[in-house]
């Protein structure tokens, strides 16, 4: 081969390395119970396309729906243990301020929320990082958490000893306090149990319940807008330290960016479901007045208040109510 081809098969191949995508270096496996119809899987697929891009395709995001790698209840020991590298976590006794916190009874304002879930994020980092993990997106449920039964109900703060599927301890609180039997019901099973009238109600988002197409088989909803709800995703830390601080950075502006781009599609896509089930598929949807709507917080606050203060200290409580404070209608 003459000097002359030499230089040029190597300048080719040189130019083809080049621009080959740069190999993952790091994997993260998203876990998530929301299944691939869900407009929040669109979401972390935004999430997994903005993290490779800000990376350079050193860092890959793995998204595993439809909780396939572990429970509803299981996300701190599966990121713990390395079945997954990030997952949500749930009213874990190991995270006590998250778990009193991450749902409360209170009226906010959402104009400002992904802001709002970004302090709130760093109210609990501490705590978090004490059992190696690191918050890293808000999957914030404020919006849509809400009530279902077979038949119209005339109110809600009076359940008239109805079984009413509880996602944990506030809302079963909620249940016991306005005269009902909490029950604990894993999502996917949802539809079994409701269908065969192991419960009379369900507490749950609109956007889980109608990808789960459960409006079928309990169709008359209570929208009564009662929390703040926010299921943090969070990364096992040493995974998290593993990586250089700008693909830190850069996971951390993805997770944030996302949660922007998703805020109003999210909306959008939730009113879209009610609307389809109350026109198209027989469901129904009341609203509760304000007054109700504070009866019923005020209801549980007081109560709930006091098990904050228990799990979370007097200044930590203080500092996530004052939050709330500042993003009150």
């Amino acid at each position: 081969m003459t000097p002359t081809l030499k230089c040029l098969v190597s300048s080719t191949i040189l130019g083809v390395v080049a621009t080959l995508p740069a190999q993952a270096e790091t994997t993260i496996r998203l876990s998530t119970y929301v299944n691939e119809a869900d407009i929040r899987h669109d979401g972390f697929v935004h999430f997994a396309e903005l993290v490779a891009e800000k990376t350079g395709g050193s860092v890959k995001v793995q998204i595993f729906p439809s909780a396939t790698l572990h429970g509803w209840s299981e996300g701190v020991d599966a990121v713990q243990g390395g079945v997954s590298d990030m997952s949500w976590m749930p009213a874990d006794e190991r995270l006590p301020c998250y778990r009193v916190t991450s749902l409360y009874p209170v009226a906010v304002n959402l104009e400002r929320q992904v802001e709002m879930d970004a302090a709130y994020a760093d109210l609990v980092r501490e705590e978090a990082a004490a059992i190696n993990l690191v918050p890293v997106f808000n999957s914030n449920y404020s919006y849509d958490q809400e009530w279902w039964f077979k038949d119209g109900i005339a109110d809600l703060g009076n359940l008239q000893g109805k079984q009413v599927r509880s996602i944990g301890p506030l809302v079963s609180l909620m249940i016991e306090t306005w005269g009902g039997a909490p029950v604990f019901v894993a999502p996917k099973e949802v539809f079994q149990s409701a269908e065969r009238g192991v419960v009379d109600g369900i507490n749950m988002g609109v956007a889980t319940y109608s990808s789960w197409k459960l409006w079928d088989v309990m169709p008359y909803m209570v929208n009564a807008n009662l929390f703040y709800g926010n299921i943090q995703y969070m990364m096992n830390k040493e995974k998290f330290d593993s990586m250089t601080a700008d693909e830190q950075a850069a996971v951390m502006a993805a997770a944030r960016e996302t949660e922007e781009w998703l805020k109003p599609r999210y909306e959008d896509w939730v009113d879209q479901r009610v609307g389809n089930a109350v026109m198209k598929g027989g469901g129904a949807a009341v609203s509760i007045s304000q007054d109700q709507r504070m009866a019923l917080i005020d209801s549980v606050q007081d109560k709930w208040n006091e098990t904050v203060d228990a799990a979370c200290g007097p200044e930590l409580s203080g500092q996530i109510r004052d939050l709330f404070a500042q993003h009150a209608p």
